[in-house]
């Protein structure tokens, strides 16, 4: 019964010692194929713009949850790294549309060879297990993030 319990905590301890291996590895700064260093929250507003082309300011605050000020700011900067054209939008002449330059384009491209190779990590990792490991295991996940999300609100003070 005891080694049971200390391979849960065993368990509790990697999974930490993943999300924030994970961490690390998502808030260095790279360059994604370009000129210029690109930040976390940078390549996830230029992969939104991807995702949604012609979007203005709001509509991106509202995807990505976050202030207009604070996409206003990244954007900013992403123009001053030529990854990002503003227009003003033709159909609504008060708000500007969001579109990715050429050199954008290259940096969302190779940010998602980045995922891929990520992907094909845990793929690997994965390759042997069966149909019921892999169920057990994204349950698991699924469940593990959900408490993790609400931890705040359970924990009495």
């Amino acid at each position: 019964m005891e080694e049971i319990k200390n391979n849960k905590h065993k368990i509790a301890y990697e999974s930490l010692d993943l999300a924030f291996a994970l961490m690390e590895l998502d808030k260095k700064t790279r360059y994604y194929g370009t000129d210029v260093p690109i930040f976390h929250s940078e390549i996830h507003v230029i992969k939104a713009i991807y995702e949604h082309p012609c979007i203005h300011v709001g509509g991106l605050a509202d995807i990505l949850g976050v202030t207009k000020g604070a996409v206003s700011e990244i954007i900013k900067k992403l123009e001053r790294k030529a990854l990002v054209i503003k227009e003003v939008d033709e159909l609504n002449l008060s708000r500007y549309s969001l579109s990715l330059s050429k050199k954008g384009e290259k940096a969302h491209k190779i940010h998602m060879h980045y995922h891929a190779i990520l992907n094909g990590v845990v793929e690997t990792e994965l390759q042997n297990a069966t149909e019921s490991e892999l169920n057990f295991l994204s349950s698991f996940l699924l469940s593990l993030i959900s408490r993790i999300e609400n931890f705040d609100e359970n924990i009495v003070e």
